[in-house]
């Protein structure tokens, strides 16, 4: 499928189109700002995998190599890394648990200080 992608003069932002039919006119429109002023980027070529070979590269020992399970920022890496293989998106939820457990892991450290 013809996807292409442009990057907009005024918001730096890069907008991705899907053409069907390459015979008529399209002017692209910023899709964040609006502009009308795009430029057509290189984008990267996107290829599809089935669940399974997404759940094999999950399963693979070295996805989660350097993963320390005590650092709530590894986790979080890992997290989204996964997220995005699985096809999920899961935009904050993931950053409020990585603070959520920092809070809880300075307030434990804290805590160990006062004993």
């Amino acid at each position: 499928m013809p996807i292409y992608e442009y990057r907009c003069q005024e918001c730096r932002r890069v907008s991705s189109f899907l053409l069907l039919n390459l015979r008529d006119p399209f002017v692209p429109v910023c899709k964040q700002c609006g502009s009308h002023s795009l430029e057509r980027v290189l984008s990267r070529v996107h290829v599809r995998l089935s669940e399974e070979t997404r759940l094999e590269r999950l399963a693979d020992p070295s996805a989660w190599a350097g993963v320390d399970e005590n650092d709530p920022k590894s986790v979080a890496k890992v997290l989204k890394r996964m997220g995005q293989e699985m096809g999920e998106d899961f935009p904050g939820e993931v950053d409020e648990m990585v603070e959520e457990a920092m809070d809880t892991q300075a307030g434990d450290a804290a805590g160990e200080t006062d004993l």
